[in-house]
């Protein structure tokens, strides 16, 4: 007797039933923002260089500094890469693999810097490494990255002078800050000596050479004073001396990590505040107003990117995201927000290239790739790995905010080896 049809049966070929259950797990990658193909790709063509990448996961460093002297600074950046890191598997992840994350702390120690990134390269095969904020750990980094073809997406401002295949640089170079603040400075604030400050390690004593060449060489202005003190210092009475001797128009300052508190509490003791001393910086956002205070930091100004004050739908829900996690207190900063960059344009790069090997990540990294929903507004990354961004000049609010007073009216190109400045 023949057995009697089912329902499956009759209504369509059991290959039909399988090639529309294929379309519809398709679909539903595309409805959770993946491409189509995302789930289709076997291991064997997604990792042909045996990173950290199986069916399911895909494994990702960070590096930075969560103890020490920069850990005021570089919280915020992992805050903000777990969050992209979070929403990014919350979609279905990269090439239908969720995210792993391991984790590792840099101590403020740029030896330490270069060995963890080692361990995450050699020993973890990570795929890529969200890290470093100085711009001293990533030089302690950066031939170990070569070396072993690791990638790494930087999210800090920095002087510029370096393009590598294996770094994105998320965060802002001179031309997009220095140039721009010093030549803010001179037309809306008419200032022609300056005084010059900074932390003593790679970074602010490069950036300080930049600013020296453009002030003289460019504004034909005079540098009156140029001072760095160590990281970690807490002690600048003789240089509150030596400002009010030399009566600089402008004090401009790279004094980073939690020697800014210390140094802006000595600026108010010494009388020199923001109604009386222009001062523009190049390393205080929101994460080191959390320390310095808006009281000591009223009326100054800050060079950068993106504070968290600005108004577009892109930055609305990135705010509303960060507090929901982190809390309703939390802040954020100009490298948080480029740090929160950083995953989702990996992604961007990973989905466009159809694979997690480095070279094919950085070659379609070069092909323009974009971002229209950054937090501070659209921003496309450039073929010399640096990202075209606009540069803001804010000042300090009692509050601890700060107010927008200068936006670039266009994108910046990114110049990392401008003409008369090396």
């Amino acid at each position: 007797m023949k057995k009697p049809a089912t329902h499956q049966d009759q209504s369509v070929p059991s290959t039909d039933i399988a090639r529309r259950r294929l379309l519809q797990a398709m679909g539903a990658a595309s409805v959770a923002g993946l491409p189509a193909w995302a789930g289709a790709q076997p291991t064997a063509q997604v990792n042909t260089t045996k990173l950290a990448v199986t069916d399911t996961e895909v494994t990702v460093g960070q590096l930075h500094s969560s103890t020490g002297t920069m850990a005021i600074s570089e919280t915020g950046s992992i805050q903000a890469e777990q969050l992209a890191i979070d929403q990014i598997n919350a979609m279905g992840g990269i090439l239908g693999r969720k995210i792993k994350v391991i984790k590792e702390d840099g101590a403020s120690d740029w030896p330490t810097f270069a060995e963890k990134s080692k361990k995450l390269l050699i020993n973890d095969r990570c795929a890529a490494v969200f890290g470093c904020w100085t711009s001293a750990s990533r030089k302690a980094v950066l031939p170990v990255f070569e070396k072993e073809n690791g990638l790494l997406y930087y999210p800090t401002f920095y002087e510029g002078l370096e393009q590598s295949k294996n770094v994105i640089y998320t965060g802002q170079e001179a031309t997009q800050q220095i140039l721009y603040s010093l030549d803010w400075a001179q037309k809306e604030k008419k200032a022609k000596t300056f005084f010059l400050i900074g932390s003593d390690y790679i970074w602010p004593r490069t950036s300080m050479k930049i600013a020296r060449k453009h002030i003289e060489n460019f504004q034909k202005g005079k540098v009156v004073g140029e001072e760095y003190y160590p990281l970690g210092s807490t002690n600048f009475g003789s240089l509150m001396n030596k400002i009010k001797v030399q009566k600089p128009d402008c004090i401009f300052t790279a004094v980073v990590g939690g020697s800014n508190v210390a140094f802006y509490k000595a600026l108010k003791a010494a009388g020199i505040t923001g109604d009386k001393q222009l001062l523009v910086t190049l390393s205080v956002t929101e994460d080191e107003m959390t320390g310095v205070g808006g009281e000591n930091f009223a009326g100054f100004y800050s060079s950068m990117k993106y504070f968290q004050s600005l108004e577009n739908e892109n930055n609305k829900k990135f705010v509303t995201a960060f507090k929901a996690k982190y809390g309703k207190d939390a802040v954020i900063g100009d490298v948080t927000q480029a740090g929160y960059l950083g995953p989702w344009l990996w992604k961007a790069a990973v989905e466009k290239a159809k694979s997690f090997d480095v070279d094919k990540v950085v070659a379609a990294s070069r092909t323009g790739i974009e971002l229209t929903t950054a937090p501070e507004g659209y921003v496309k990354l450039d073929p010399n790995h640096h990202l075209w961004s606009k540069s803001r000049i804010a000042m300090g609010m009692p509050d601890a905010t700060f107010k927008v007073v200068s936006e670039s009216p266009n994108l910046i190109k990114p110049d990392p080896f401008p003409k008369g400045y090396q």
